[in-house]
């Protein structure tokens, strides 16, 4: 079984603020393990994002909804931008401001709603 399948079959626990920040060794190994996101640091808040790209406005709505009810399912939130043909979506763990490991396994399932 590969590293990302585990991912996908990891469900996301509640953090705390105390919560672990993924470590600078962890953090290639998971990247790894999500080859299509790549890390965003805004206003000192490392974040994962990945854009997929779409025919039309309305296919890419239709997988924003998909990622809204799968975040909403784990409840654990990510920023999701729509445009036309595309989709941003972006992870990170607001209450410890930056990435956990559950951002990796709903990197992965997000993976999985294309």
């Amino acid at each position: 079984m590969s590293d990302t399948t585990k991912l996908s079959q990891e469900t996301c626990e509640a953090c705390k603020s105390d919560a672990p920040r993924i470590t600078d060794q962890e953090l290639p190994v998971l990247m790894k393990e999500t080859p299509n996101w790549y890390t965003k640091n805004r206003d000192d808040v490392l974040q994962l994002e990945r854009q997929y790209d779409f025919k039309n406005f309305v296919d890419a709505l239709a997988f924003a909804k998909r990622v809204g009810e799968l975040a909403e399912e784990a409840n654990h939130h990510p920023a999701i931008l729509v445009e036309w043909g595309k989709v941003t979506v972006t992870w990170w763990t607001h209450k410890i401001g930056g990435l956990h490991r559950n951002d990796f396994i709903m990197a992965v399932k997000t993976d999985l709603l294309t």
